[in-house]
């Protein structure tokens, strides 16, 4: 137990310092913001939901206390409280009936599905991104204004001029931009927590088949809903918007796990996979056939209808 507490201190100490960095406004502090639930993540899996719960407890009150009370909500919303529940989740597991488990030890637990993970990722992502936009204001057009003098005071610092189109084309970007970058930065640290915890000995779950990940199907009405509310105008369009992006980007993760999948009997399969991952890094705008191609898994099951008709190689001896 003390030394679970200590390192439930060590990881909220951590956790702590990285979130605060971002005051001193250097480029390498925005790296460190978004991996702040790395540590209680690590903490939460390897040693339990209560190390990171003790972790995120004393990041938040010593925060409080330094900063005042803003930076303690903002961490326990934005980091504490989805670094405590998706390493959660990540070990959340039942045993499975009598007679339908072979007789490994592994397989006999029925563990939390990854996808389900997933949204609740883009749960966490929507609020804190909301949360953001309403620290702006209350209503749309308030919180374009304010973003459009914000971003109009940046331009001019860095001595750069746009015409008014290109500022209010950027302004409507900005929620769908922070909305992608922390999609993918609270996935990937959630990744990089597992692999920590697994590197270390102390996942305590066998690792997940992330090619089988898949969303639930009436997740692609809640897209279709959000798209169409896309068009409302006003802060429901933004919230839209935002609902949108963190959906595709979930979708784009499928298509990840469906791209592996269908390259299983390609002798050069390592290779294709880099390149695509490569042009959607530089590029960005490939991620929405990755996303498009989830999608498609999602309506006709692609995967299940590429292992039917041609299984995957056996694994070497």
């Amino acid at each position: 137990m003390i030394t679970t507490v200590f390192i439930a201190l060590a990881a909220g100490c951590a956790a702590a310092l990285m979130f605060a960095s971002i005051i001193s406004g250097t480029l390498i502090s925005v790296l460190l913001l978004y991996l702040a639930p790395l540590p209680l993540m690590v903490a939460g899996i390897g040693w339990g939901p209560l190390c990171a719960t003790i972790g995120g407890i004393t990041a938040a009150t010593v925060l409080g206390l330094i900063f005042g009370l803003p930076f303690c909500i903002g961490f326990a919303v934005a980091i504490a409280l989805p670094a405590w529940w998706l390493g959660h989740l990540a070990l959340l597991g039942r045993p499975l009936a009598a007679g339908t488990a072979p007789n490994s030890d592994d397989a006999a637990m029925e563990w939390y599905p990854v996808g389900r993970i997933l949204l609740w990722v883009v749960s966490f992502v929507t609020i804190t991104t909301t949360a953001i936009m309403l620290t702006m204001g209350s209503d749309g057009p308030t919180i374009h204004n304010t973003m459009r003098s914000a971003w109009a005071h940046l331009l001019e610092l860095a001595g750069v001029t746009l015409t008014d189109r290109r500022l209010d084309a950027l302004v409507i970007l900005a929620p769908a931009a922070v909305t992608l970058v922390m999609m993918i930065a609270l996935t990937l640290n959630l990744w990089l927590a597992a692999k920590i915890a697994a590197t270390s000995g102390r996942l305590h779950r066998p690792w997940p088949d992330l090619k089988s990940t898949a969303l639930p199907p009436l997740t692609l009405v809640a897209l279709c809903a959000a798209i169409a509310f896309c068009f409302a105008g006003g802060l429901l369009a933004i919230v839209a918007q935002i609902i949108t992006i963190a959906l595709m980007i979930a979708y784009a993760l499928v298509g990840f796990a469906v791209l592996h999948t269908l390259t299983l009997a390609l002798k050069s399969r390592a290779l294709w996979l880099g390149c695509a991952y490569i042009i959607v890094v530089v590029f960005s705008w490939p991620i929405l056939a990755i996303a498009i191609l989830g999608v498609a898994d999602t309506v006709f099951g692609l995967r299940l209808r590429y292992l039917r008709g041609r299984p995957p190689p056996l694994p070497a001896s």
